[in-house]
């Protein structure tokens, strides 16, 4: 698609070009069905955003080699700084298309910046300082440091937001419904009872440490010239510590983490583990979604219904979970990719191959298809109702998961064979009640006192401990 609308342009006047691309045409969902949903990462991942990622990285290394100072830019005038950074502060689509014009006959994305930025030079007088634009460097001093930025500055005010959004209201509803007794079950079978706030509380606390441990991942950046070690800059200026200046641009001037030693390009082993941990964060979400989509066909949970909706096109009883549903098939489009990126990445052939660059492109998509998943588990969750009735009534028809409770009081006090005897009472494959359940105690050779303390155990108080309220 996006070569479509290249050939498009680079036919047209530079003043003449219109953006045609809409929803109804669109290939790809995230450009269409879902465009709305993730327009803001449109500044972070479009061909535009990474131009003029691209473009920032270069003036300002052209600013760093002025503060170094090289010997030909020590008469820079440092007050033209800001009228520098107003070619990527004001950079706007016009110049994004006027790159992509010089693209076309370089046939080289990289150089096509360097070039704008020399035009941008002339424009404002500097001709005679143009060719420290891209000094010494090689295409992937730009590219892997233009994308770890990008992919931070999308992470922190994108991904991260909507997730701690999400966190934020299971941690509501876990609150809210922390003293609700939930017949709980295992291999799909009644087990012992627990508490649906707490069942909700262990997803929250699954993913808060996800977050912590995405938050501690570096966005590692390569700088180092063609092949790692400063070799331009090197035998141009001897005298100059390269590698202590790439780490400071880097560290502090991109605010990236400096990769060194490296090859070429970026290692992308800091990439791999944040999608890693991207895909466990979306693992642990698909989880949950799993569970509520159950716990909805199992009607302890009714859905508000909006005015106008349709549930089903055939049976209009029908309120289905698609929000559920749709995160489920969002989040395994997104952990494909993620998949791919970890495992691609990582690897290239000696000092580099071509390989990175094509799947750099696409590390938006599968963090586009993770947030639209965050927002459908969001609308899921805040159109949940809980059904009290359905939750008690499954209690009641499920004594049988006392049988642990009065077992365990019998093994402390030291009657014999207890496991035995509660096996006999539970799996006759009949149908195990409140009174058969107290039939059983009256005829055990206990205490009277014993006795009553097995019958005050019931589904609903057979809860265990509460730790989150």
């Amino acid at each position: 698609m996006c070569k479509i609308f290249i050939k498009l342009f680079l036919s047209l006047p530079l003043n003449k070009f219109i953006m045609a691309l809409d929803a109804l045409h669109a290939i790809s969902p995230i450009d269409g069905r879902y465009s709305s949903k993730v327009s803001n990462l449109s500044p972070y991942f479009s061909e535009a955003a990474l131009i003029k990622y691209r473009v920032l990285v270069e003036i300002e290394y052209f600013i760093g080699l002025c503060e170094c100072p090289l010997p030909q830019l020590v008469s820079f005038d440092k007050n033209k700084y800001p009228r520098l950074r107003e070619i990527y502060t004001s950079f706007k689509d016009q110049d994004a298309i006027a790159i992509k014009k010089i693209e076309s006959v370089t046939n080289h994305d990289v150089k096509a910046v360097e070039y704008f930025i020399k035009e941008k030079f002339d424009v404002l007088g500097l001709q005679s300082f143009k060719e420290f634009i891209h000094f010494g460097l090689t295409s992937q001093d730009i590219n892997n440091t233009a994308i770890p930025l990008s992919l931070k500055e999308a992470t922190q005010t994108q991904y991260i937001p909507t997730l701690e959004s999400l966190i934020a209201q299971l941690k509501i509803m876990s609150s809210e419904w922390s003293d609700v007794p939930l017949l709980a079950r295992t291999h799909g079978q009644p087990a012992s009872p627990t508490r649906l706030g707490k069942e909700i509380m262990v997803f929250v606390v699954r993913l808060e440490h996800q977050l912590k441990v995405l938050k501690a991942i570096p966005f590692g950046a390569k700088f180092g010239g063609a092949t790692g070690n400063y070799n331009a800059h090197f035998v141009a200026y001897p005298s100059i510590d390269w590698k202590l200046f790439g780490t400071q641009f880097v560290e502090k001037t991109l605010g990236l983490s400096h990769s060194f030693p490296t090859t070429q390009i970026e290692h992308y082993d800091n990439l791999a583990a944040l999608f890693d941990c991207m895909k466990r964060i979306n693992s642990i979400l698909l989880d949950l979604d799993r569970d509520m989509w159950t716990y909805i066909s199992m009607d302890y949970f009714k859905q508000q219904i909006k005015a106008g909706e349709i549930g089903s096109s055939a049976m209009p009883h029908k309120v289905n979970p698609i929000d559920f549903e749709n995160s489920e098939g969002n989040i395994g489009i997104a952990n494909a990719l993620f998949e791919h990126l970890a495992a691609k990445l990582p690897v290239s052939r000696l000092q580099r191959d071509l390989t990175d660059s094509t799947v750099l492109r696409v590390v938006g998509v599968p963090l586009a298809h993770s947030l639209i998943a965050f927002g459908a588990t969001l609308k899921g969750l805040n159109k949940l109702l809980l059904n009290r009735e359905a939750l008690e009534a499954d209690l009641e028809n499920n004594w049988a998961v006392v049988a642990e409770a009065i077992q365990t009081i019998l093994r402390r006090e030291g009657y014999e064979k207890p496991y035995e005897a509660l096996k006999g009472l539970t799996r006759k494959n009949e149908r195990v009640t409140k009174a058969s359940v107290h039939a059983f105690i009256d005829e055990l050779a206990i205490s009277d006192s014993l006795k009553d303390e097995l019958k005050m155990i019931s589904p609903d108080n057979y809860v265990g401990v509460q730790f989150f309220k």
